[in-house]
């Protein structure tokens, strides 16, 4: 595999709990319905959403577009429980051009802030 891109992000979670709490459509703005339902079920959903939000950033670093169109990269679950991107839309598309075919990501938090780093990889064809 080739590494075609990486992003990182880091946020605050007390940010993304006052977006919550002021703008009550900052969810569905931002979330998939099934990335809200997740981040409600767990005890702090702030800090949930943060490490999503901060999925989202990463992923549209790691492909060199930025982040516009929230819902278009949704966190989901893997078979295994570890976090994964689901891509629709411009993101999808990017992907296939740039001949992307995983994208890893990696999310954390602590106290106050939440992390994710997202490495956009292709089959090497020179393998």
């Amino acid at each position: 595999m080739a590494v075609i891109g990486v992003g990182i992000d880091l946020i605050e979670i007390d940010r993304i709990a006052q977006a919550l709490a002021r703008r009550p459509r900052f969810a569905e703005r931002c979330f998939t319905p099934a990335e809200a339902a997740y981040c409600h079920s767990r005890a702090f959903p702030a800090q949930h959403f943060a490490a999503r939000f901060a999925a989202k950033e990463a992923v549209g670093k790691a492909l060199g577009i930025g982040m516009t169109r929230w819902r278009e990269v949704e966190v989901v679950r893997g078979p295994a429980g570890a976090p994964s991107v689901a891509l629709t839309g411009r993101y999808a598309r990017r992907s296939a051009d740039l001949g992307i075919t995983a994208i890893s990501v990696s999310l954390t938090h602590s106290r106050g802030t939440a992390a994710a780093v997202a490495v956009a990889e292709a089959h090497d064809r020179a393998a």
